[in-house]
């Protein structure tokens, strides 16, 4: 037997499979029997709230006639933004990205509805639905296409936002496809679009764009701070970033010195500490702004014993380790540091390890270790755990094996090529060393990562 073709011949069809008036299903659903009849003879729409007590009625699945009441949107009455928008919102929520695909192909044929599909994703994406926001803004861009709108780049803007993941290749991807729009979102999106920018090519140890990213963000925070002072209050603008505008020029000097530590340049590293940590030119004066300065001083204070550490200064590890054990969320940076530093300087180190003994190892929740944003802490536990391979295999301490293995399956959660590369080079050179269930489990992991890379790279591992 054919299916009902409508919502309402269901429904007449389930009335009399079980016998009922309309008046017994009026009370049974909680629609006003009046209201009911005039659904089922087709004088009236049906409205979200009425399918809802519907389909409760029936007592079937929440979305059981989703994909019939798109047609009765468009084709069994006039579309009405009073039921579309709900019914969309509806559709994110339960996960039926299908219908809002029919909806927004049919609504994207008027561009009135472009605005208003724009500020439903807003909603979605602050509420944390991201697919269906992803999908809203992929054609609401798609309408867009060919306009130098704000719209348009605030939509690759929460796109890039939306990809952003574990995934080191799928964040460069991203990266690269929204820079171009920054220049079009509104400039308090621009500061807050631009530090995101940098903490993704950070993560991915892109310092080139790091430091270019970071000198765009000072010069438009600056701009802007100074506009600010000279501007009168009725000319400040109503949209403000996330943080107050100074932030954005501290943070841009703390970014320029972390590249600069990448480039081994320690000395101008040490010289844009004095720039972030440096808050006399600020003029608020609150507890907000005593707090952020507070946070930038602890940094420059971290990483002043971090910098020098780097540049070779052995003498600066007891200073800096009874730095960190007050500093909970400095451990995990300052261990991998001092780790990276021994194995490049060949200090020994087992008293700072013994002290911090199991401290990394034995977190479960990588949230644990810090807070700095998700993917730079993803991965650089992963490179801690090769460094810490490499030095216990060089200093003849056991376990550095199974320590490859973690940094490989970790680098393989977040697709680092360079880091699995590492991996397999020094699980390679210490294979003798290797139990027979770790060979196994290397053999496991690096099937796994030529088949989530094979159109990419192939690793030529031989094994034994």
């Amino acid at each position: 037997m054919e299916p009902a073709a409508t919502i309402r011949d269901q429904l007449v069809d389930y009335l009399s499979k079980h016998e009922l008036s309309i008046n017994q299903f009026a009370i049974r659903s909680g629609i006003n029997s009046g209201t009911l009849s005039r659904i089922i003879n087709g004088h009236q729409p049906i409205a979200m709230s009425h399918l809802e007590l519907i389909t409760a009625g029936m007592g079937v699945r929440e979305d059981y006639f989703y994909s019939l009441y798109v047609d009765e949107c468009f084709y069994h009455s006039a579309p009405t933004w009073r039921r579309l928008r709900p019914f969309i919102v509806k559709c994110a929520e339960l996960g039926r990205m299908d219908c809002i695909e029919l909806l927004v192909h049919n609504l994207l044929d008027n561009l009135t509805y472009v605005p208003m599909l724009f500020e439903v994703a807003e909603g979605l994406f602050q509420q944390g639905h991201w697919p269906g926001a992803a999908l809203l803004y992929e054609n609401v861009s798609a309408s867009e296409k060919y306009q130098y709108s704000e719209r348009l780049a605030m939509c690759q803007y929460r796109l890039f936002q939306i990809a952003l993941g574990d995934d080191q290749s799928t964040n460069l991807r991203a990266a690269t496809l929204f820079e171009s729009y920054i220049p079009r979102l509104d400039e308090a999106d621009q500061l807050d679009a631009l530090k995101q920018l940098v903490v993704v090519y950070y993560s991915l140890r892109q310092w080139k764009k790091v430091d270019e990213l970071a000198q765009e963000l000072l010069r438009l925070a600056t701009i802007q701070y100074d506009y600010l002072g000279h501007s009168k209050r009725t000319n400040v603008p109503e949209k403000k970033a996330i943080y107050p505008v100074y932030y954005y020029i501290l943070y841009s000097h703390l970014m320029r010195s972390c590249a600069c530590v990448e480039w081994e340049d320690y000395d101008n590293a040490l010289n844009l500490i004095k720039l972030y940590i440096d808050g006399s030119w600020i003029r608020e004066d609150s507890e907000e702004t005593r707090k952020i300065l507070a946070q930038f001083k602890e940094w420059g204070q971290a990483n002043t014993y971090l910098y020098r550490l780097l540049a070779g200064q052995q003498e600066v590890i007891p200073e800096y380790v009874e730095y960190i054990s007050t500093q909970s969320n400095e451990i995990f940076m300052a261990l991998y540091r001092i780790i990276q530093s021994a194995n490049r300087y060949l200090w020994n180190v087992d008293h700072v390890l013994d002290r911090f003994s199991n401290y990394v190892l034995n977190k479960t929740d990588l949230k644990e270790l810090g807070t700095h944003n998700p993917q730079v802490i993803a991965d650089q536990y992963a490179r801690f755990l090769i460094e810490l391979a490499t030095y216990y295999l060089d200093n003849n301490r056991s376990g550095g094996v199974k320590l490859i293995l973690l940094s490989l399956e970790s680098s393989t959660k977040i697709n680092s090529e360079s880091i699995v590369m590492k991996c397999v080079d020094l699980f390679e050179q210490h294979r003798h060393e290797a139990e027979k269930e770790e060979k196994e489990q290397y053999k496991l992991l690096i099937r796994k990562v030529m088949d989530e890379n094979e159109k990419k790279t192939h690793y030529a591992v031989s094994f034994v």
